[in-house]
């Protein structure tokens, strides 16, 4: 089963038990989603009624908690950790590989430094290991480690949910990149157009070149059968003359 087929069966898994529980009893339910080894989403269980429920209750936090996996980081959790509950390991873990893809949307190229400090490793084996035993073996990401350069090359990243105001600007970026495309395609059309133009003037100045040579040939065989004429008569005089003096 593919890592997207397995995202939407635990989605509506967990939407649909989120559904039947009310909202005092959805913590268990929270810490379970957001512990589960294979589900990297969360906005669907977010936009459940019940859940939204859980805004000014004494179970609040959970709900700041689905919210955090759904949109933060290991450092959003570490710079808000006072105000939240602790996280049990298997949290921590999907907390840092959510980082990781956060660090991919942004860059093609991420530093060793810059993620042993996001996701707080001392070294660079423990590092390399998250990468591919956490990450790329997962299937969340996809990559090249460059130990020369320290560095990971990320060739495919899964995507996260989108962080509230961000599909607006997800939409003016694909409007100015719609935009862009339409005016490189007027551009690349009036190059088309021109250089069909010249490649007539290139046709054209090519016949007129070929018919001038061909008159100038003309010419050249005129000119040359008058002279040979008027040799030929010149010829005929010089040996009548002779044969009078004789």
């Amino acid at each position: 089963m593919d890592i997207e087929q397995k995202q939407a069966e635990l989605i509506d898994h967990f939407v649909n038990q989120a559904s039947t529980l009310k909202a005092s009893a959805l913590w268990p339910l929270i810490i379970e989603a957001t512990s589960h080894p294979s589900l990297f989403a969360f906005s669907e269980i977010l936009s459940v009624p019940t859940v939204s429920e859980l805004q000014g209750t004494e179970n609040s936090l959970y709900l700041d908690v689905l919210r955090l996996f759904a949109h933060g980081t290991w450092t959003d959790y570490k710079n808000n950790a006072g105000r939240l509950p602790q996280l049990v390991p298997d949290q921590v873990l999907k907390l840092k590989q959510l980082t990781v893809l956060t660090l991919a949307e942004m860059n093609k190229v991420l530093p060793y430094d810059q993620l042993m400090q996001e996701l707080d490793v001392t070294n660079v084996r423990e590092l390399e290991d998250f990468l591919i035993n956490e990450c790329m073996y997962v299937g969340i990401v996809r990559g090249k480690l460059d130990q020369l350069r320290r560095c990971f090359e990320v060739q495919f990243a899964a995507g996260r949910d989108l962080r509230p105001g961000q599909l607006g600007n997800m939409l003016q970026t694909l409007s100015n990149w719609l935009a862009t495309s339409d005016n490189l395609l007027v551009s690349i059309q009036e190059k088309i157009k021109w250089a069909d133009s010249m490649s007539e003037l290139d046709k054209k100045h090519r016949k007129d070149v070929e018919d001038r040579v061909e008159e100038v040939k003309k010419s050249l065989s005129l000119k040359l059968q008058t002279v040979s004429r008027q040799t030929l008569t010149s010829e005929g005089t010089r040996r009548s003359t002779l044969n009078l003096v004789e």
